[in-house]
């Protein structure tokens, strides 16, 4: 089995948003890697990266996308920094990736850089959120099959516009 979409980038840029429409949209169903690790490891993400740190949390996070990836036939949003992880973008190859990219404003707005995130936490969230952008953008385009701006589109467009690309990627086109 083969996730019809996994949907990745950074916290604010609307992974648990979008991600459950588009399910809907497709008549498949929604799963979410982060709330796998909730309920696997009894707690919270932030709870795991600051009892066991982030080294420990990134292994169960491959662990869970690997299972997703290898059950899940619907729609699979991954934790923002799940594609950092090179196993993780190994396993990532062949599969349909939907990128929703976020600008820093829309993305700081959206999270009201919120050190309830983990990597969010620290002295200048701004700083750090920014740093974040520039580090995962990269990573992200690198899995993707499919690069969608986020900051001016309501949910709802976001996914008229990946249900028109994943059907034309069904159909032979390449995606733009």
């Amino acid at each position: 089995m083969t996730p019809r979409a996994v949907v990745v980038g950074p916290p604010g840029s609307g992974k648990s948003t979008v991600g459950p429409l588009l399910a809907a949209r497709l008549g498949v169903a929604f799963r979410d890697t982060d709330d796998d690790i909730v309920a696997r490891a009894g707690r919270a993400i932030s709870d795991i990266f600051a009892e066991d740190g982030e080294p420990a949390f990134r292994a169960l996070e491959e662990e869970a996308v690997a299972t997703a990836l290898a059950e899940h036939g619907g729609v699979l949003s991954l934790g923002g920094g799940a594609p950092i992880t090179p196993g993780t973008r190994a396993r990532l190859a062949g599969h349909t990736v939907v990128f929703l990219n976020v600008g820093m404003a829309a993305g700081s707005k959206r999270t009201g850089l919120s050190t309830a995130r983990p990597l969010l936490a620290g002295v200048n969230p701004r700083a750090t959120y920014k740093a974040l952008l520039d580090a995962r953008i990269p990573v992200y385009r690198e899995v993707a099959t499919i690069e969608v701006d986020t900051d001016e589109r309501t949910p709802e467009e976001l996914v008229d516009l990946l249900v028109a690309r994943l059907e034309g990627l069904a159909a032979g086109h390449r995606p733009h």
